[in-house]
């Protein structure tokens, strides 16, 4: 967005009606970029 008044004014009320939720565990980022690594012995 070009207007940065605009933009904080969209983010301000996209934060307000936000719900918080805590999540616990690992990232599942993290466990597929481990399974996509390949051992040196399979390269």
């Amino acid at each position: 967005m070009e207007d940065p008044t605009l933009a904080h004014a969209i983010l301000d009320r996209l934060i307000h009606n936000a719900h918080h939720i805590l999540l616990k565990g690992e990232s599942m980022h993290k466990t597929h970029a481990l399974r996509s690594i390949k051992p040196y012995d399979q390269a």
